[in-house]
């Protein structure tokens, strides 16, 4: 009997390229180690859609539920061309996505933000403010919020008026706050807490539970940042933070303006998780269909998540760090896919691979 059952799915674009790889590197730390993976395959998005009509079947999520964690690639295709984008919006690949976060009840989206020192060049920040690089996890609500709550559009005396309604309830707050302090304890033990209490009364009340939840973890620091503070000092000094923890739609900005600070959304590994140790981990770029299938994919994002679903769902850290120490070791030695073959801090010759190159690769370095 395996260790740990994982479910997997590869899903379009250059997810199955990517998902393969991330497999390949864990099936080296199972070996390393003395684990034992099951891989569990679940469709999801358009291949769904190809096998049975459907984004995501009953089968699916019964599938993932019965994983200790579900690992995936990318879901969906160009929206221009693919039949899959002619169907009705709720039959279309990323309603499957919507749909299986849902039925898992995952309320707590990580998106780590890292700039490699040996990937500088990429960053569009001033040298200065990122000398050595930095490794900020940002934490964000992601079943509550302005994006759930009541919502009408009408017209009154003429002048056509909407209303979308910003909800938090305590225990929405509690449950991510306590997700955001057990993750600070496996990292630099720093929660950074992002609101608008100066203007909103559910900002108020995060302020006021994140506090008391704070109370239980006197080994790591809390700081309190309103979120158009927080937007500045990401650009000022990203080094500053560990984990940022924020509600919903300030954390759908904030994490976009991380990545984008990165400069390289092809390393960046996501995760997100229900209220036990369970967790769907995906890289955060899409499917890339026009590279689909041609060995140029970058699989590091998807390794890096395979990392962080040790880390997370499995508590397995010191695997989890074999992996992240791999990949490091990795792009040190000069080895680049093509998205980041231009970036080189360290005066290196650079060789170009593939995606199945790259992967194994990382695997013979863990």
């Amino acid at each position: 009997m395996a260790d740990f059952r994982i479910g997997s799915i590869a899903g379009d674009g250059i997810g199955p390229e990517i998902v393969t790889q991330a497999r390949l590197v864990l099936d080296r730390v199972a070996e390393k180690y003395g684990h034992s993976f099951e891989y569990v395959d679940i469709l999801l998005g358009g291949a769904s859609i190809d096998a049975t009509g459907k984004p995501l079947t009953n089968e699916a999520i019964a599938a993932a539920k019965s994983c200790d964690a579900v690992l995936m690639g990318s879901i969906g295709g160009d929206a221009k061309t693919s039949p899959w984008y002619k169907l009705e919006p709720s039959l279309r690949p990323e309603a499957g996505l919507l749909g299986i976060r849902k039925a898992l009840n995952l309320f707590a989206n990580l998106r780590p933000a890292v700039l490699y020192p040996q990937l500088a060049g990429a960053c569009p920040l001033k040298e200065h403010l990122t000398e050595g690089g930095f490794d900020m996890l940002i934490m964000r609500e992601l079943t509550g919020g302005l994006y759930f709550g009541e919502r009408h559009t009408t017209e009154e005396n003429g002048v056509r008026k909407a209303v979308d309604t910003l909800t938090y309830d305590e225990n929405e707050i509690r449950r991510i706050a306590i997700k955001a302090f057990d993750i600070a304890r496996k990292r630099r033990n720093k929660v950074t807490s992002v609101d608008k209490a100066n203007v909103l009364d559910s900002s108020r009340l995060w302020r006021a539970v994140v506090e008391e939840v704070a109370k239980d973890y006197p080994d790591v620091e809390l700081e309190h940042m309103l979120v158009d503070n927080c937007a500045m000092q990401l650009v000022r000094q990203p080094k500053q933070f560990d984990v940022i923890l924020t509600e919903n739609m300030f954390g759908d900005i904030l994490s976009d303006e991380a990545s984008m600070v990165t400069g390289s959304i092809g390393m960046l590994a996501s995760a997100s998780l229900n209220d036990t140790r369970f967790g769907l981990y995906e890289p955060s770029h899409g499917s890339a269909p026009d590279i689909a299938g041609q060995d140029k994919a970058n699989p590091i994002a998807t390794i890096l998540s395979a990392s962080m679903m040790l880390r997370y769902s499995l508590d397995l850290d010191k695997e989890a760090d074999a992996i992240d120490k791999a990949v490091d070791c990795v792009l040190s030695s000069g080895v680049r896919t093509g998205d980041i073959m231009n970036e080189n801090a360290e005066g290196k010759e650079l060789k170009l691979v593939g995606c199945s190159e790259m992967g194994s690769i990382i695997a013979d370095a863990v």
